[in-house]
Formats: structure tokens, C-alpha cells, sequence
């Protein structure tokens, strides 16, 4: 008798994870369009399959996979949802005019005002990447080590965030 999928993945087989990916990862996007936004499915089933690999152990082969993986995925979505927060800037971060009538000054703070606010238009885990990026000057690979993702992630976070930027402040440059 073949072992079952589950019972390959409960005992560590390597294969298994990728099998199981394969096999379900359609199912896992498909309930996470139901709990998260839509930009967020992809980095949440990531989420979940490290998961699924770091708990494997805790599987009994006994019960269903199917429901094992989406009780994990409820968690991670959940997680994912509460992790969210509005952003407020302290007044004290805010600068004085540096120049004598405050004009060129007034300007940059409208612009950062704009970018600020379409920053926070966008899901955290993008936000974050962007942040890193730019504001704390850290490579891509940097970016992954200290949020602890694949670069892959932190690629397609990067990508996803900038491309829903422009969308957000084309309008405002017109």
C-alpha cells in the first residue's frame, strides 16, 4: 500500500510539500479570496505553505489534509488581518519651514503629504517593502533577511506596490 500524501508530509518527505503545493495551492487562493484582498492571496499562501512545512509534524495522517491546510490558512489570514494598521505620522516628525516664506517648503510637504497617502492606500506587506526600501535604503535581499521572506516575495511585494503607486498618484500629477 502507497503512502498517503499526508502521511508523506507528516514523516518530512521533501516531495511532499511540492505535491502538496501543487495539488492544493489552488484550493488555498481560492479560500483566501474569500477572507483577504485580493493583492494579498499570493503572499498569504506563501505564508501558509512555510506553514504547513514548519507544522508538519503536527499532522495526524489520520484526519483530513484538506481541512489540516485550510484551518491553517483561516490562521494565517486572520493573522494577516489583524496585522493591519491605519498609519499616522507624529507631529513631532514634521520639520519646520527651513526658508525664509516657507513656498518651496509648503510644496515638498505636499507632495510627501500625497505619497504618505498613497502609501497608505496600500496592503502592509507592500507598504513595508517600499519603506524599506527607499526610506531605510536596504537592498531587496536585505529587505528579505530582515522581514525573514523569500526574495522572491519581497520582488513581487516591491513590484505590486510601486505598479499600484503610480496607479494611485498618476491622477494627482495631471
Amino acid at each position: 500500500m502507497t503512502e498517503t500524501l499526508g502521511a508523506r508530509l507528516a514523516s518530512g518527505d521533501d516531495a511532499a510539500l511540492a505535491e502538496c503545493l501543487r495539488t492544493h495551492a489552488g484550493l488555498i487562493a481560492s479560500y483566501l479570496r474569500k477572507l483577504v484582498p485580493a493583492q494579498d492571496v499570493e503572499d498569504v499562501r506563501q505564508v501558509v505553505f512555510a506553514e504547513v512545512w514548519r507544522s508538519r509534524a503536527r499532522y495526524d495522517p489520520a484526519r483530513s489534509l484538506e481541512a489540516w491546510l485550510l484551518g491553517i490558512t483561516r490562521k494565517r489570514a486572520i493573522d494577516h488581518l489583524r496585522a493591519r494598521t491605519l498609519t499616522t505620522v507624529p507631529l513631532e516628525s514634521v520639520s519646520e519651514p527651513g526658508d525664509e516664506d516657507g513656498r518651496d517648503t509648503a510644496e515638498a510637504v505636499g507632495r510627501r503629504d500625497q505619497i504618505e497617502r498613497a502609501l497608505a492606500v496600500l496592503p502592509d506587506a507592500q507598504r513595508e517593502a517600499i519603506e524599506l526600501a527607499y526610506w531605510s535604503d536596504l537592498t531587496q535581499r536585505e529587505i528579505a533577511e530582515r522581514l525573514d521572506v523569500p526574495l522572491g516575495t519581497v520582488k513581487a511585494r516591491t513590484s505590486r506596490g510601486l505598479h499600484r503607486l503610480s496607479a494611485v498618484l498618476s491622477p494627482l500629477a495631471a
